[in-house]
């Protein structure tokens, strides 16, 4: 507990000192084992084992007498790529919270709001148009997704026509292109399955039915852009459709710009998030809405819950809340980058885990 070294500098004195004083009124006999001040003034609260046995035992008669529809967003990697290391925390954390919200009483909704859509598919269809080409199966060409983006990355920069292939592939796949589909489809496919083989592995609760990928909205984008348009919410700036947040606004008194639609006409991630967003309360009949997303998403975050209340897309009591996690970082101390090819794989991971914990274990 870091109370007391708030509570000091309000008070203007020495909070290792106020610490104890608390420590002399507190009667914790039953609860916790030891008691103890470190650092500059933190409560060290050990929670004696009895205590916690108790607590553990009474959990089953702890059903709700209010459930609720709880939608839990969680997991949601981009399928252009493999799931590494840094997927690890919002697929756990929210299959946790999923489980004890169900072991309550509530009706959970698993969301898995895949990345399966955008420029960089443009990209990779082609490359797997020209590795079909050459005879090769989708399921080959794609057996190392890491490899096959890196190649394909490499691919775009270093050939102007290969580039403009992909460029074009993007608006063909935009506008239902039969070909292009079929090609997306087969790649959507295979990264699908190496999804599912690390949930199960991990024994995590997500299925195939629970996957909602960014690509379901893709009918609801312009209804959004035009909606939130008719409202004057969103208003043109430098050819883009922005909406401007005074609820969110900076020191300055800015208001925080969250862009809808580019000036080129196509759509980001906040459209997709409010057409999902509308999509969890209108149909899936949310009370409560619980997003798994690193902490770098809080303002996007921030951006689009404000505008879906803003919009009427969310009532004011259906609750939208984002619990934030950190970040993994690599050993230059930034976020992993799945282009450089510097990401540790999960599968790879898990693999090794195993080997390891037997190793352990014949000890």
């Amino acid at each position: 507990a870091n109370g007391a070294m708030s509570a000091a500098k309000q008070l203007k004195t020495n909070p290792r000192e106020l610490a104890q004083k608390i420590l002399d009124h507190l009667d914790l006999d039953g609860i916790a084992s030891k008691v103890d001040i470190a650092g500059p003034g933190f409560i060290n609260i050990t929670l004696a084992e009895p205590f916690l046995a108790q607590q553990l035992a009474n959990t089953s008669d702890n059903k709700t007498e209010q459930p609720q529809t709880v939608v839990i967003d969680y997991s949601s990697p981009n399928l252009a790529k493999e799931m590494h290391v840094g997927h690890l925390r919002s697929t756990i954390i929210g299959d946790c919270l999923a489980r004890l919200l169900e072991y309550q009483g509530h009706q959970v909704i698993r969301q898995n709001h895949m990345g399966d859509w955008g420029t960089q598919f443009g990209m990779l269809i082609a490359e797997l148009e020209l590795q079909l080409s050459h005879g090769d199966q989708a399921e080959l060409a794609l057996s190392d997704l890491e490899v096959f983006y890196q190649q394909s990355k490499k691919h775009f920069d270093a050939d102007p026509d290969f580039a403009d292939t992909a460029r074009a592939y993007v608006v063909k796949l935009q506008s239902s292109d039969a070909n292009c589909l079929k090609l997306w489809q087969q790649f959507i496919n295979v990264s699908v399955a190496h999804n599912s083989d690390i949930y199960q592995q991990l024994n995590v609760g997500l299925t195939a039915k629970h996957i909602k990928p960014e690509s379901s909205y893709n009918d609801q984008l312009q209804w959004i852009i035009d909606d939130l348009s008719n409202q004057q919410l969103a208003i043109e700036s430098d050819g883009a459709k922005v909406v401007f947040l005074d609820e969110l606004a900076d020191k300055n008194g800015d208001p925080s710009p969250m862009i809808v639609q580019k000036s080129g006409g196509g759509f980001l991630y906040a459209t997709t998030d409010l057409a999902a967003l509308k999509y969890r309360v209108d149909t899936l009949k949310a009370d409560r809405v619980l997003y798994f997303i690193d902490a770098r998403q809080s303002l996007h975050m921030k951006q689009v819950f404000t505008t879906g209340k803003k919009a009427n897309y969310v009532p004011s009591d259906v609750s939208l809340e984002h619990h934030a996690f950190g970040t993994m970082m690599g050993s230059d101390g930034k976020p992993f980058k799945t282009r450089t090819g510097g990401t540790v794989k999960l599968a790879d991971l898990l693999v090794e885990a195993i080997e390891r914990a037997e190793l352990l274990v014949r000890e």
